[in-house]
């Protein structure tokens, strides 16, 4: 089997989420991760990171999905 990466536009914890629902086991967050960086060097970064974290935790919670490991499509259709 070949790992599914995507990347392209991912920025936000509701993104990440429907990634995985797609069959992704990685999602790239690169220009977010940039933005902290440009906005406040290490903390920047840490608050990005924190942020969608928060929010893929809340999106997680409102479609009912304990584990981002077991999402799947039908959370989005």
């Amino acid at each position: 089997q070949i790992p599914i990466i995507v990347d392209g536009g991912f920025r936000r914890g509701t993104d990440v989420l429907k990634g995985l629902a797609f069959g992704a086991q990685a999602v790239g967050l690169g220009r977010p991760i940039l933005y902290g960086l440009a906005a406040g060097d290490e903390e920047g970064v840490k608050t990005v990171i924190s942020e969608i974290a928060e929010e893929l935790r809340r999106t997680m919670t409102m479609t009912g999905v304990r584990d981002p490991w077991s999402t799947h499509r039908g959370i989005i259709l």
